[in-house]
């Protein structure tokens, strides 16, 4: 059903009412209005952990700013999945699983599991991660 109201665009692309950033968790977690478990924060971006870890190590990356998905900030040609990868990096040191290794994941809409429609790396590790996985 609609809304009835017509999508915004900002920075030249289209977003839903449900991708607001008023209505977006990760924006609230950004802003602080809502809490989380904070690892690490850049100029461009803010680490925290999954409140539903799936690996012992399972920490979201997102950018301060609000892009929908890998598509959308691809798009918008920021430089921030480079970003997001060089942080990953980082926390997975600094979490000690850069040298057994990790997974950095993107899920990209409902179909893929993505949940929150805010740009978010998925970076897990600490234990086997088979493939293919789920």
């Amino acid at each position: 059903m609609g809304t009835g109201r017509a999508p915004r665009v900002l920075r030249g692309r289209e977003e839903s009412v449900t991708d607001s950033r008023s209505d977006c968790l990760f924006c609230k977690i950004v802003t602080g209005e809502v809490p989380a478990e904070v690892v690490r924060e850049g100029e461009r971006t803010v680490a925290f952990r999954d409140i539903n870890p799936q690996a012992p190590t399972h920490v979201l990356i997102i950018p301060r700013e609000h892009y929908r998905d890998v598509v959308s900030a691809g798009a918008a040609e920021v430089g921030i999945l480079d970003e997001i990868a060089r942080e990953a990096g980082e926390i997975a040191r600094a979490e000690g699983v850069a040298e057994s290794g990790y997974r950095l994941v993107f899920n990209t809409g409902p179909a893929a599991g993505q949940t929150v429609f805010h740009l978010h790396g998925h970076l897990l590790g600490g234990r086997g991660l088979e493939w293919p996985p789920g």
